[in-house]
């Protein structure tokens, strides 16, 4: 049996209310439920068990120390047709491209294939289907520049995600705290 796996940062619960609160309410723009934002660090698709508990016991081992991450501006993927609407977290945080990196390490340790796309930390706010640029500029402009929050970051979780056709279901599997 696999399940589809992803390796993500927990946003704290006040966080994920005040984004899920920004939906602009755009038609073919389905924005993420609170309980389902978060910052993926790799997405891993789908793992047998076997490579889960290798993997379980890698990312056990990870560790830096915990910093402090800004949830700042809003953007969109995808050029004149978008597909994707995120919250940005600033120019990020060293600690992060760390933990990114000894996390892709954990991945290949665990003999699965690590995610070498390049890195760009956002948060997805929403999947859009048929929405233009054009329809999102109002709303990127409004939240361009604003400084939603601030987390500190304490571990990271593993994640199973379920597809649906009105959305994924994510279950987190496993967390590494270092507090």
């Amino acid at each position: 049996m696999t399940k589809r796996l992803f390796i993500a940062l927990e946003l704290p619960e006040s966080c994920r209310g005040e984004l899920a609160a920004l939906d602009p309410h755009l038609k073919g723009l389905r924005w993420l439920p609170a309980a389902q934002l978060h910052l993926t660090l790799s997405f891993l698709g789908d793992v047998d068990e076997a490579h889960e508990e290798s993997l379980r016991a890698a990312l056990a081992t990870v560790r830096v120390p915990p910093f402090f991450l800004p949830i700042r501006g809003v953007g969109a993927f995808g050029g004149t047709w978008p597909t994707v609407v995120w919250a940005g977290v600033g120019k990020g945080h060293p600690h992060l491209f760390a933990l990114h990196h000894y996390i892709q390490d954990a991945v290949l340790h665990a003999g699965l294939e690590a995610d070498l796309k390049p890195f760009h930390p956002h948060i997805t706010l929403g999947r859009a289907k048929d929405v233009s640029r054009a329809a999102l500029l109002p709303f990127l402009r409004k939240y361009a520049d604003t400084e939603f929050d601030l987390w500190k970051v304490e571990g990271f979780a593993l994640c199973s995600s379920v597809l649906a056709p009105d959305g994924a279901t994510h279950a987190v599997e496993l967390r590494v705290e270092w507090s």
